[in-house]
């Protein structure tokens, strides 16, 4: 089964839906990608349709904006 990818910033928002995530779907279900500090992986989240953090593509390619933390544009800086 291929994972789920969890987008966020590391904000407190982002931290606080990550901690909800690994809690309800488990952390060998998802991969977390900090892109504050991963800044190569913004144009791959935009690529999926990620428009704001925290957000989790789904394995079948559906983004699921978790709640509004920060735009891609405020991330990209």
């Amino acid at each position: 089964m291929a994972k789920s990818i969890f987008y966020h910033a590391g904000c407190p928002v982002c931290v606080s839906a990550e901690q909800d995530i690994v809690n309800l779907i488990g952390a060998d279900n998802v991969d977390i990608v900090h892109i504050g500090e991963d800044r190569n992986r913004i144009k791959e989240a935009e690529n999926a349709g990620v428009k704001s953090v925290p957000a989790l593509l789904t394995p079948n390619g559906n983004v699921l904006h978790i709640n509004f933390g920060a735009s891609m544009t405020d991330v990209k800086g």
